[in-house]
């Protein structure tokens, strides 16, 4: 290279330099004021210093650059620990850019007379430092890469005293969502095992042709786990088109389409399963009366425009006797009838002679949308039998010609679990519309708000409830399908109900009367409601919980360098923030675990055999900013849609504010918080402690560049455990699925996968032969590859 070209590259470099230290002197003189760290400042003021040094072409500018790499990674190891992914964007600008300072066209324009190192360049002394320096920060990074600080090693305990696994027909091996009503995701199946999971082989793909269309929300999503009955895969498309596959082939058999109405203002267009119901020989009606002969299989429905369709299991045909000659209109009863407020995005829990529905009321619109209300119907007939309305002082009032189901009241979106044994249905409610201000809420609306009511199937009267939060203003709902195990001690059997929360605790209860196995003392958490509003003084923290310890610190907050890392701990600082449960306000609120919630949809896995519990949190903080009432913000709707997503603002008609709700991300869209952001873990269940754990999912689908760092992604979608000690998760940002040993967590084999898998795995034997089927269609609002994908796995040769 010529003098002169070298000359110009060292130009540019002092004055790239000093780009990077102006901003960092003024965001680090802006941190300052906030009351957070001042080495941005005065590495800003060390950069500067360095290009006018290299400006003026003196090699102590190399000596200077050393020292704050030094300090740099003092300081990054003493804020950070020997965390790999911590430390990486605090010096993955100046390691490469302190390369590049020691390159010969840099060093050779360098003045002598300055370092008083002999003519011709800069010489060899602060070259070696620098790259001895450089070195050492290599050699930082390398030790933390080699361990995982975030990460439990540990072995799950052979099996001792096991547990009976749930009873199945011989061909119906996944005949409910969650497996079986005990809402537990395990096959007893064992062919595939950690020895032999590596020759899993595509088997068959079939494609459902159903893909968003121009009056689609933006929140349109594939979250479907399918059912498996005799030698049928019943499966549904976001649209809630039903798809009855030959369980060996993929070969469609039968489809039925309820053709569905579709709104952009829809918050949602989901559809994460069908139920299943089999006539038992004798059997008869809710009121005595023997059952019908017509559709001895039934598959239900629920469509997001407010039906409830009963089709029968061979032909796909709606059941004429059901409803009104084959559905139901599932908003009636209640006063706000609007196409679209009321969906039904989870599948019924199904019982010998009820069926249980609840349904998703559109969030944070007003409190004027239709009511939550649980309801028993007869299997055959569709006869509402019972109510189960939380936000009524009576629950159990019926609709009639002068009463309506309370409008707002808590609602359950995700699908209920069932003990039949106990005769007891356990319904996870949300929260009284709208979410994120309760000031005007009643006392019968706070009784059930984000709890876990276990009602009498026969009848819908309360037996017990369990509060997951207090005044929920944070959309804490309990948002998973619980789950059921029998717990083998020493002592005997204990019967019971793990229930998963968005706060990321897990609440562990005697199914029989609700009482806490494992201990959830009440805690003191942050006061300052909104104007107008009130919070509870202590929220329930169950000793089994994946959430923070600590409070955030604005040294957990991330980028991909340490410029939006920067503008990160910014936006931290001017943030409320007092910990979990810091109340919702207008200067903007750091919401952790956010919205999204530490557990979603997906739940837990229960291996009752193993006595273990997988699990899948993850960590995304969110933003909550009310916005007062203004021209941008209307106090009563004037004619728009309601918004097709729940994020963005939210008008929260019939309260003092509306709410700006997203997550907290830096100025380049990536979260601000410290990965992992997604992880899988191990519970014992015989002693409810975490056994093993590890980061999963890798940001090649999320990043620029599709480089597969694994930095452990958040997921939507839950587990799948099997009997032969394999379990298999997709859901995560990265399309993949992936299998992992039960024993110690170990990634055993993936797949890649060609559009996002929101959704939760599940397990079927067919011919002799076990398979793994995942149905792969991505995730509008989470921002995964759309796709109409279902995918069947079995071992190959």
């Amino acid at each position: 290279m010529s003098p002169a070209w070298g000359r110009r590259l060292s130009v540019a470099t002092a004055v790239l330099i000093a780009v990077f230290g102006l901003y960092l002197l003024i965001g680090g003189a802006w941190l300052i004021l906030l009351r957070g760290s001042p080495y941005y400042a005065i590495a800003g003021i060390t950069l500067l210093a360095i290009a006018a040094l290299l400006w003026r072409r003196r090699a102590a500018a190399l000596w200077l650059y050393a020292a704050l790499v030094l300090a740099t990674m003092a300081w990054a190891v003493w804020e950070a620990g020997f965390d790999f992914w911590a430390l990486a964007p605090r010096g993955d600008v100046l390691v490469p850019l302190g390369v590049w300072l020691m390159l010969p066209f840099i060093t050779r324009g360098l003045s002598p007379a300055a370092s008083g190192v002999g003519k011709g360049g800069a010489g060899r002394g602060p070259v070696l430092v620098l790259g001895g320096v450089l070195a050492l920060a290599v050699v930082v990074v390398g030790v933390a890469l080699a361990h995982d600080r975030h990460a439990i090693q540990g072995t799950v305990r052979p099996m001792g005293l096991e547990a009976p696994a749930p009873d199945q027909a011989a061909t119906d091996y996944w005949p409910a969502y969650g497996g079986s009503g005990r809402g537990d995701r395990y096959s007893d199946l064992a062919q595939i095992t950690p020895g032999n999971v590596g020759r899993l082989k595509l088997a068959w793909q079939f494609r459902t042709g159903d893909l968003p269309g121009p009056n689609d929300p933006g929140e349109i999503t594939t979250e479907v786990t399918p059912l498996k009955v005799g030698d049928l895969l019943y499966t549904c498309s976001p649209h809630q088109i039903v798809f009855a596959l030959d369980a060996a082939t993929g070969a469609l058999r039968w489809k039925f389409d309820p053709q569905v109405q579709r709104n952009p203002g829809f918050q949602h267009m989901t559809c994460r399963g069908v139920a299943f119901h089999r006539t038992r020989p004798g059997a008869t009606t809710a009121d005595g009366t023997p059952a019908p002969a017509e559709c001895p299989t039934r598959i239900y429905l629920p469509t997001d425009d407010g039906r409830l369709f009963a089709l029968d299991g061979e032909t796909g045909r709606p059941c004429d006797g059901f409803g009104d000659h084959g559905q139901i209109d599932l908003k009636r009863g209640s006063a706000v009838k609007q196409v679209g407020f009321y969906q039904g995005t989870s599948p019924p829990a199904v019982t010998d002679k009820v069926l249980i529905m609840g349904g998703a009321v559109i969030d944070n619109y007003s409190g004027k949308v239709p009511s939550g209300v649980i309801r028993g119907f007869d299997v055959y007939s569709g006869r509402l039998l019972w109510a189960f309305d939380a936000g009524n002082p009576d629950p159990n009032e019926m609709p009639s010609a002068t009463h309506h189901f309370t409008a707002g009241s808590p609602n359950s979106w995700i699908v209920s679990a069932v003990d039949e044994g106990l005769g007891l249905v356990y319904v996870p409610l949300g929260s009284s519309s709208p979410d994120i201000w309760g000031g005007n809420r009643t006392p019968a609306q706070e009784r059930y708000d984000s709890a876990l009511v276990a009602l009498d199937i026969a009848t819908g009267k309360l037996r017990w409830s369990y509060q997951n939060v207090h005044h929920d203003v944070w959309d804490m709902d309990v948002p998973a399908q619980p789950s059921l195990v029998d717990v083998a001690t020493p002592a005997g059997s204990v019967p019971a109900i793990y229930v998963p929360a968005k706060t990321g605790n897990i609440f562990v209860l005697d199914r029989r009367d609700g009482h806490p196995i494992v201990p959830a003392p009440e805690v003191p958490v942050p006061q300052g409601a909104a104007p107008g509003d009130r919070l509870s003084p202590t929220q329930p923290a169950s000793q089994l919980s994946f959430r923070p310890r600590d409070k955030l610190t604005g040294a957990q907050m991330w980028g991909g360098t340490m410029f939006d890392q920067l503008a990160c701990r910014i936006l931290f600082k001017r943030l409320r923030y007092d910990g979990p449960f810091t109340p919702p306000s207008v200067r903007g609120t750091l919401v952790f675990p956010g919205d999204l919630g530490m557990f979603e949809w997906g739940g837990i896995a229960i291996d009752p055999r193993r006595q273990v519990a997988i699990a899948n949190p993850m960590s995304i903080p969110f933003v909550s900013r009310l916005v007062p009432r203004g021209t941008d913000n209307p106090a009563a709707p004037n004619g728009q849609h309601p918004p097709g997503t729940e994020l963005g603002v939210q008008p929260m008609y019939g309260t003092p504010f509306g709410a700006n709700l997203g997550v907290f991300l830096s100025p380049l869209g990536i979260p601000c918080l410290q990965p992992p952001w997604g992880e899988l873990a191990a519970i014992d269940l015989r002693t409810n402690t975490v056994v093993w754990r590890h980061r999963v999912g890798t940001i090649r689908d999320m990043a620029p560049v599709p480089i597969p760092l694994e930095l452990g992604v958040p997921m939507l979608g839950g587990p799948l455990v099997t009997a032969g000690g394999v379990v298999f998760l997709t859901s995560t940002m990265d399309y993949a699925i992936r299998a992992f040993d039960v024993t110690d967590g170990r990634l055993l084999w993936q797949d890649r996968l060609p559009a996002g898998g929101q959704s939760t795995p599940m397990s079927y034997e067919q011919g002799g032969r076990q398979y793994i089927v995942t149905v792969d269609g991505g995730h509008g609002s989470f921002g995964t590859k759309i796709g109409d994908y279902v995918r069947a796995y079995t071992l190959g040769n």
